[in-house]
């Protein structure tokens, strides 16, 4: 459906049918450099959360320690029975630490999250999952250029006291 006919028949619900399934971002901050990263990926798996963290580690040198704070997502948190993730980051100087479970306010990249979600998924309907994912990308490169805009860190702030 093009463009202009979407735009007569007005916005659809957040929940309408999505015959191409949904896509995952995995996504890290950088607090000392106040940079967002992100890979959007069509499932949400261990093998795309270690190709994120192998993008992770070749954004530092080696002999610099990295820590990832990680959510609740399963494969982070199966490292005692599957030890593929843990194994990797050990031998690339990386450090996992978890957030307990229902307790995303703990990370500080969810208010980041709220931003983009106001800034580049708001009010949109995307016609496909390329549409919306190079979206998020513009935003990311936007965010990463205007780190202190005003009205960013008037979000990032709103969210970050809730």
């Amino acid at each position: 459906m093009d463009r202009a006919r979407r735009e007569a028949q007005g916005p659809r619900p957040a929940t309408y049918t999505r015959p191409h399934g949904a896509r995952h971002l995995f996504a890290a901050c950088d607090p000392a450099r106040d940079r967002l990263y992100g890979h959007i990926r069509p499932k949400k798996n261990r093998t795309g959360f270690l190709e994120f963290c192998r993008y992770l580690r070749s954004l530092y040198p080696a002999e610099i320690r990295i820590a990832i704070v990680l959510d609740d997502f399963s494969p982070h948190l199966t490292t005692k029975k599957v030890t593929r993730v843990g194994d990797r980051a050990a031998a690339n100087n990386v450090e996992f630490a978890c957030t307990p479970t229902s307790s995303s306010w703990l990370n500080r990249i969810e208010a980041r999250f709220t931003a983009l979600r106001h800034f580049a998924l708001d009010g949109t309907d995307h016609a496909s999952h390329k549409e919306q994912g190079g979206m998020i990308r513009r935003y990311m490169i936007w965010r990463n250029k205007h780190a202190s805009d005003e009205r960013l860190r008037e979000v990032v702030n709103r969210a970050n006291v809730a």
